[in-house]
């Protein structure tokens, strides 16, 4: 009798506690440090940090105090549960012991040296034993560093100049990355580029018969994902249809692997589609934080690799490379792209089934490790800002206008307290909307 009061009592406890609204977080010294920022930095924050795109930008934090594993948290303390990953590196969760053991253990050694350690060598082995579009592997620090060397290859081979590109791809910040009506950037930066649609074959058929014998590569990510737009796979056939047209033209065909790499297949994305590339661009998640990247490709174009100028001061630096080969053998252990699809899927089904309970429609789209989410009732997105706002003021970071990440170390104790959060957030909004939408 007296354990039956205890149950009943504990049962209470836990109903009042699933009662109670989370707190709703404040970011009185991010602004604060803001405003230091503004006198001696452009923008404060630049680049794809900046808070430009957090709408509204004061339901967000502006500075990380600390990090580890799927949380982090902000100057004033308050914790996150990150679904933004620091936009894709972290992939195994922020302080990876074994990560940071190795490069710990690399850094005592030493780090940038007059030559390179063995750990590039052995890096460059993994690689190749691993990726099935690899021969060889060339590393640098950025994505956007390997991005631009693999067009210089492309053009080394062939002995052309034009790019053939997918409309709201992004591959990067160099000015004919950009594209014309950028700041910076002029007409002649963009000169060689010719752009179709997604998944518009035809155009690429018709881009090729009016540029004949003028195209040296075909640049796209494994699947679209731009920015403020829904993600979009490709349709059947469509990678193998390409391989076909480049072969047949002579074309180089490049995958920007850079945000995908690793989180959809370990041998790399073009496994999961089916289909080979001569190049694969990599970055974000080889070293799960560290500053590394790599490009890898057949040997028919490692000689051109050989023959192109292209380097950096810090590009041999052996300390991201000992964290990468941690990074990939541990995601390879725990075959890391099964884990973050299988935990993401939980989760977005769980938000879109949710969402469809308060009146509203739940777009996701993309991979479930790295998907595109859009509440599409109000076209001018300003309810799904409201909505991904409030998820942020409670502790799970969301942003409203890029893809979002999940990692290896998003537990299912993670998943449940997000959809606590988005529960709230969604109340929230539905509060503040009623039946407007």
């Amino acid at each position: 009798m007296k354990s039956q009061t205890r149950s009943t009592k504990t049962t209470a406890k836990k109903t009042t506690a699933k009662k109670k609204s989370l707190k709703t977080y404040t970011f009185k010294n991010s602004q604060k440090l803001f405003q230091r920022a503004l006198k001696v930095i452009p923008c404060g924050i630049y680049g794809h940090f900046s808070p430009a795109p957090l709408i509204p930008a004061t339901s967000y934090p502006f500075y990380a105090e600390r990090a580890k594993g799927s949380h982090f948290w902000d100057v004033d303390g308050n914790e996150f549960i990150d679904y933004m990953c620091a936009y894709g590196p972290m992939v195994l969760g922020y302080n990876h012991p074994g990560v940071d053991q190795a490069a710990m253990k690399q850094l005592k050694r030493g780090n940038c040296i007059t030559a390179p350690t063995r750990e590039m060598v052995e890096l460059a082995e993994q690689l190749v034993d691993l990726n099935t579009a690899a021969d060889w592997a060339f590393f640098a620090k950025n994505g956007g560093d390997v991005v631009n060397q693999s067009i210089m290859l492309a053009r080394a081979a062939t002995g052309r100049t034009k790019m053939m590109l997918v409309k709201g791809g992004y591959h990067g910040v160099s000015s004919w990355m950009q594209g014309p009506g950028h700041y910076g950037v002029v007409e002649q930066d963009c000169a060689s580029n010719v752009y179709v649609d997604w998944n518009n074959i035809q155009q690429v058929e018709n881009a090729v018969s009016q540029h004949r014998g003028e195209i040296a590569a075909f640049l796209a990510t494994p699947y679209h994902h731009p920015t403020f737009g829904d993600s979009e796979l490709p349709a059947d056939g469509y990678w193998q249809k390409i391989r076909q047209i480049c072969d047949r033209e002579g074309i180089v065909l490049i995958i920007d692997d850079v945000r995908c790499g690793f989180r959809i297949d370990m041998r790399g994305s073009h496994e999961y589609f089916g289909f080979k590339p001569d190049l694969a661009c990599y970055c974000k998640a080889i070293g799960n934080g560290y500053p590394i990247s790599a490009l890898v490709g057949r040997e028919e174009l490692k000689t051109y690799a050989a023959k192109v100028f292209y380097t950096g001061s810090y590009w041999f630096s052996s300390v991201p490379m000992a964290a990468a080969i941690a990074c990939m053998k541990e995601m390879k252990k725990i075959n890391a792209p099964r884990v973050m699809i299988k935990q993401g899927k939980k989760l977005w089904d769980g938000i879109a089934k949710m969402a469809d309970g308060y009146g509203y429609d739940m777009k996701v789209s993309g991979m479930a490790s790295m998907p595109t989410l859009r509440i599409t009732n109000d076209p001018s997105m300003m309810l799904h800002q409201d909505w991904c706002a409030e998820a942020t003021r409670r502790g799970a970071y969301f942003t409203s206008h890029h893809n979002w990440f999940i990692s290896a170390a998003h537990t299912d104790t993670d998943i449940k307290k997000t959809l606590d959060i988005a529960d709230e957030a969604f109340k929230a909004v539905k509060k503040k909307y009623g039946d407007e939408y």
